[in-house]
């Protein structure tokens, strides 16, 4: 893969990783204000919470199947190809789902938008990488985080502000400007950074799709209808696909994803971090805002400024923790960041229904703090650990753990809620005094799981090596 001209090298490395961070805080933008607005939108159309929730869903299901294809065709295409093609497509894609004329036309234009999400998801971080020294590669993908983490903090105040004042449709509409803009920057100053000859594995790609979407697909299935014939079925293609893309990888010349690069200690270890830190994080997500509606009797307006405590939190830490990463290593660091998330986990789990919301706000900006310290160097090391030809490949693999992390800590903590606290009240809106006990003796056994989890990560964050590292790895790592 060819790099900048060797008598400029990484020169307009800060205007790339600007544009990178302009397209990438559409993402989290995108996914947190239709969260938001979904119960707005499945009034509109009219239907059932089980077919609107599907807005979601596909989206979420498309990009994390396809998220190591497209690393793989970022590492044999080049990445800034792959890239505009995933801007233009989501920015064309949110403008249909603005005019959507039916819920079943908006779930396959998310669809669309998923297709290419994944692609501008796929290679930020090659990019950036590939863009950066490797002095200063910690520091670059912890400003990085920075866009991530306003979009989630822009996100639900965003979102409630957009739809009052403009009305859903205008929730996929803003993607337009941003992404027009994005793009024309992103034309401009990315360079071509070429691809290494070879072809796509089809095969493999089709396998890890099958797998991917069809274990995704149990898993949220599982949680609604528990484990029958169809879930069951669901999970034994996800194993049987699992293995057909193993066995298609090992007989290739020219895989999807080389199987040496997860024989790297460091790489492996600090990916399943990024897993179970993710798992950890969305616990606390998805459960932290039904306390505060459910219990504390928050109106929706209040829950999202509550929630904001967290990722402003992991925006003002992340830079400084890449930065940091950068001259001590990322080992300690990662791990303190991790057991810093099971902490404030913890401290969640012991909320109580007469809690005022700096109870919850400190403990929120905790875990945000926690994940700051986490994500830069877990990245850095991440990438720092790969092969300059896979970076591609590695980039999605750290995107779809990410993902992944989503997913399970979803679906994680909605089984330690059902087996805790009675099914009836969950289908509730506010609790009574005596249903919020036992809803609190559900949650917070959830958040126990949470905090296991950041535990869990803080330990795989400290298994490293410094044999099959990344040429350009920095001493020590």
């Amino acid at each position: 893969m060819s790099q900048q001209s060797p008598a400029t090298p990484y020169a307009r490395r800060y205007s790339i990783l600007a544009v990178v961070m302009l397209s990438g805080i559409m993402g989290p933008i995108d996914a947190s204000i239709v969260n938001v607005t979904l119960p707005t939108i499945t009034e509109f159309f009219k239907v059932s919470i089980s077919t609107a929730q599907w807005v979601s869903m596909i989206y979420l299901l498309i990009i994390s199947s396809l998220l190591l294809s497209y690393g793989r065709l970022g590492d044999i295409w080049g990445y800034r190809k792959v890239y505009l093609l995933g801007v233009a497509g989501f920015t064309a894609a949110s403008g249909l789902c603005g005019l959507a004329p039916t819920v079943e036309a908006l779930i396959l234009f998310r669809a669309f938008q998923g297709l290419a999400a994944g692609m501008m998801m796929a290679v930020p971080f090659a990019i950036i990488t590939a863009s950066f020294p490797p002095t200063e590669r910690g520091k670059a993908i912890g400003i990085n985080a920075v866009s991530v983490s306003v979009g989630l903090a822009m996100g639900p105040s965003l979102g409630g502000f957009i739809a009052s004042l403009l009305g859903w449709r205008y929730v996929f509409l803003i993607n337009i400007p941003i992404g027009i803009a994005g793009f024309l920057w992103a034309y401009r100053v990315i360079p071509e950074l070429k691809g290494q000859a070879g072809k796509m594995d089809l095969l493999g790609a089709m396998t890890a799709f099958i797998a991917l979407a069809s274990f995704l697909l149990f898993v949220n299935r599982v949680q609604v209808s528990g484990l029958n014939l169809a879930t069951g079925l669901m999970l034994l293609i996800a194993v049987l696909a699992g293995l057909g893309f193993y066995r298609a990888e090992r007989g290739n010349s020219q895989p999807m994803l080389d199987l040496s690069i997860l024989s790297q200690v460091t790489f492996s270890f600090a990916s399943l971090s990024t897993l179970f830190n993710f798992m950890s994080q969305y616990v606390l997500v998805f459960l932290t805002p039904f306390y505060l509606q459910r219990v504390l009797l928050y109106p929706p307006s209040k829950v999202g400024l509550v929630m904001t405590a967290f990722p402003l939190a992991t925006m003002a830490v992340a830079p400084f923790s890449g930065t940091l990463s950068d001259r001590i290593g990322t080992k300690v660091l990662t791990a303190v960041g991790a057991l810093l998330c099971a902490l404030a986990a913890f401290f969640l789990s012991r909320l109580q229904s007469s809690a005022g919301w700096p109870d919850v706000v400190w403990r929120l900006a905790l875990f945000g703090v926690g994940t700051g310290i986490f994500q830069s160097p877990n990245s850095s090391a991440v990438m720092g650990s790969a092969p300059k030809r896979h970076f591609g490949v590695a980039s999605a693999i750290l995107a779809t753990m990410r993902n992944l992390g989503m997913v399970l800590g979803i679906a994680t903590a909605g089984a330690m809620l059902y087996a805790f606290a009675p099914a009836r009240i969950l289908r509730q809106g506010a609790l009574q005094p005596a249903d919020a006990i036992a809803f609190l003796h559900g949650l917070g056994y959830a958040y126990i799981v949470g905090a296991i989890w950041g535990g869990v990560s803080a330990g795989t964050s400290l298994i490293t090596s410094k044999e099959g590292q990344g040429s350009d790895a920095l001493p020590g790592r």
